[in-house]
């Protein structure tokens, strides 16, 4: 089994143009023999409130992000990330995602 263990960064795209947010992360991810592979990560640096509310509000409207390593100018794998309560993540990837999301507001 293949192993990489290091930094990453998982951006929130609204669009293909714009970019709401992009969060540091560690991450491990693992291969297997037959390509599949397994991803768990953590925020790099704590969050402060206002990114903990961000974080949370992105989470909620939609938990796919752009996974992108050091080098890379823009991620290209799309994961969908499910955080547990001790701010850990795992992230698994989704190919077939199409970036379409339904999201209704509530402004009363």
């Amino acid at each position: 089994m293949d192993q990489f263990v290091g930094e990453g960064r998982l951006e929130w795209w609204a669009n293909q143009s714009i970019c709401l947010e992009v969060y540091d992360i560690d991450i491990t991810v693992a291969v297997d023999a037959v390509g599949q592979w397994r991803a768990t990560g953590r925020h790099a640096n704590a969050l402060d409130a206002i990114q903990r509310e961000s974080w949370d509000f992105l989470m909620e409207m939609d938990p796919h992000f752009s996974l992108a390593f050091p080098g890379e100018d823009r991620g290209g794998i799309m994961v969908r990330v499910v955080e547990a309560g001790d701010g850990t993540f795992t992230l698994t990837e989704a190919p077939d995602w199409d970036g379409s999301v339904n999201v209704t507001f509530d402004l009363t």
